[in-house]
């Protein structure tokens, strides 16, 4: 995010935040996960592919027995991912809800899996089930700042690494880490674990022992 918080700007367009050093931790992040979740704002805003960059992380996966790539999870409960979406194709899950669209479905069904929880919201605490019951140990969110509130609300978060850059987006519509109602009260605590200068910004690790 942002020295101000931001992690896009009003328009909810991409910003660079990253310098090149924290987009390879970035990178070894995500070939040490099991998985990797955004919810499907971040889709429609920035269409990321969530597949590892680096050849020799890929290599390394292959040479100890596991995909090539993580598994990749939409969270989209009406079924909105564009069909030309990167995400998509084999090792994609797709989470909606029972209110998303059966033609939506019938055509995303094709490029993707479809797994269907809750009526109107994916219930996010049975599609973690489903995923452990995949052997996914290891769960990387890469946001946005709705499915963040969601994960940190039911209290499903055991770490919060949070990069902030050297830069200022400002805006009051911009999309700040965590979207969703807020809290007024009982406020979730973390335990801060380290900070290290990268490029030239900070990198946070929080941990939640409250959770």
């Amino acid at each position: 995010m942002s020295a101000d918080g931001k992690i896009s700007t009003f328009e909810r367009r991409q910003v660079k935040i990253s310098g090149h050093n924290d987009l390879m931790r970035m990178d070894a992040l995500r070939a040490s996960s099991d998985a990797i979740m955004v919810g499907v704002g971040t889709i429609l805003a920035d269409d990321p592919s969530l597949r590892i960059k680096s050849d020799k992380l890929r290599k390394n996966r292959i040479e100890r027995s596991l995909p090539e790539n993580p598994l990749r999870v939409v969270m989209d409960s009406k079924a909105r991912t564009p069909l030309e979406s990167k995400v998509l194709g084999q090792g994609c899950i797709l989470a909606v809800s029972q209110s998303a669209s059966n033609e939506r479905l019938t055509r995303l069904s094709t490029v993707c899996e479809i797994v269907v929880s809750g009526l109107q919201e994916v219930n996010l605490g049975d599609l973690l089930d489903m995923l452990y019951n995949k052997g996914v140990r290891r769960l990387m969110v890469e946001g946005g700042a709705t499915l963040n509130w969601s994960l940190i609300k039911n209290r499903l978060v055991d770490e919060i690494n949070i990069f902030i850059g050297a830069m200022v987006i400002g805006g009051e519509d911009a999309p700040s880490l965590v979207g969703g109602q807020g809290f007024s009260l009982n406020f979730p605590r973390l335990k801060l674990e380290s900070l290290k200068k990268i490029d030239d910004g900070v990198l946070i690790k929080w941990s939640t022992p409250d959770f």
